[in-house]
């Protein structure tokens, strides 16, 4: 009699039966992994799965965000970078929707989300690896629908006053904003978000609604043009690490104090008789979850199509410096 495989059945089935299909290949042919997935401008065919953690890991049949939506916009589309599992699709749309009645601008501009097939990125992120992350700008949706170019060019907006340390933009910063934050903050499938530490602090004495979510808002590095949203590997996944809870609390004491010490800013010693040091070894596709070299070669996703990678790329000139310098949210 014919077996019926369960949905988690299948996936284990395709993550074997890819193992299989490259082994021999994937030995032979190393590669450092952020140019190997940065090369790939399909996702692969297959259940939707995230392979490994956060900032180790890759996305099998992820799935695109469109360029548009009633309350949405996807910008710097020539990164090929808005593809995710269909949790994160359906939070970013339904984030939209709460946008647009909070009165934050249309809506939202959408961020990086991942690449076709997950994987480490060339520029701008040590996360958004297995179609779980994405990052909304601190910039409402204008009325106009922007053109291609445009979204390339379009500029951030910092909720920093830069001539100070480590303070917000009165000016910027709104009661929307924190509203916006709180929002998804609030619901259940969102594991953390990463807001400048200024933001946090801000958050903190101020927020007077629901506090119960307020641990989940994260303070880290860069972070004050855009919010970097997490979402919990979903229920099922074995194949999905998932990241230590958040403390308990609301997370404004002694770990938030601490960005406002010297400490996490200092720039580390360095022994004028030592040699140069070496550069760091880069991931390589060796050293991520067995899966994900296989998932290189996988066969593309029928129908599936690249989004905006003919459109020239964002320079430097023109891009966040927080995605510069790297995003590395691993609290």
């Amino acid at each position: 009699m014919a077996t019926i495989l369960s949905s988690a059945g299948k996936r284990l089935a395709f993550l074997t039966g890819l193992g299989a299909l490259v082994a021999s290949a994937a030995l032979g042919a190393d590669q450092p992994a952020k140019q190997a997935f940065g090369a790939v401008s399909l996702p692969s065919a297959g259940a939707p799965t995230p392979v490994g953690f956060y900032a180790k890991g890759c996305l099998s049949g992820g799935v695109p965000l469109a360029d548009d939506g009633p309350h949405w916009q996807s910008m710097r589309l020539s990164r090929n970078r808005h593809w995710g599992m269909p949790q994160t699709v359906a939070m970013l749309k339904r984030l939209s929707n709460d946008a647009d009645k909070l009165g934050w601008g249309e809506g939202i501009l959408v961020g990086d989300m991942s690449q076709p097939r997950g994987g480490p990125m060339s520029s701008g992120h040590a996360s958004h690896q297995i179609g779980l992350d994405v990052d909304v700008w601190f910039t409402p949706m204008p009325k106009k629908r922007l053109t291609p170019q445009e979204r390339e060019t379009f500029p951030f907006t910092s909720m920093l006053d830069k001539s100070k340390f480590l303070t917000v933009d009165e000016h910027r910063w709104s009661k929307t904003a924190a509203k916006l934050v709180m929002t998804a903050a609030s619901y259940p499938d969102v594991e953390r978000i990463f807001v400048n530490p200024a933001i946090k602090k801000k958050l903190c004495e101020t927020w007077t609604g629901d506090r119960s979510v307020l641990g989940k808002v994260r303070p880290m590095y860069g972070h004050d043009e855009h919010f970097h949203i997490r979402l919990t590997c979903p229920p099922g996944m074995a194949s999905c690490k998932a990241q230590a809870p958040v403390a308990a609390g609301d997370g404004c004491d002694k770990s938030l104090a601490w960005w406002f010490t010297p400490e996490p800013w200092a720039k580390p010693k360095k022994d004028p008789n030592a040699p140069p040091p070496k550069p760091p070894r880069p991931m390589m596709v060796s050293d991520m979850p067995k899966a994900c070299s296989a998932l290189l070669s996988a066969p593309a996703a029928p129908g599936a199509r690249a989004q905006g990678v003919s459109t020239t790329p964002v320079s430097k000139a023109t891009s966040s410096a927080e995605e510069e310098a790297g995003d590395q949210p691993m609290q």
